[in-house]
């Protein structure tokens, strides 16, 4: 299941942070910090949710 995981984590990971960037683009952030912020975010987040989906498809409930 972590393999599952790892697969899972690279896609996920680049969705939510480019959402995350888009987000602040279109709320008006046009420096530096707030970009990295909502991507790193993006990346934080992307790994419990990877997990979880890996979970789910696995059938660990």
């Amino acid at each position: 299941m972590r393999r599952l995981a790892a697969i899972l984590y690279s896609l996920t990971s680049t969705m939510l942070a480019s959402s995350f960037v888009v987000l602040v683009l279109v709320n008006g952030g046009q420096s530096l910090r707030p970009l990295l912020l909502a991507a790193g975010a993006g990346f934080v987040l992307a790994a419990p949710l990877a997990w979880g989906i890996a979970r789910r498809i696995a059938g660990d409930d």
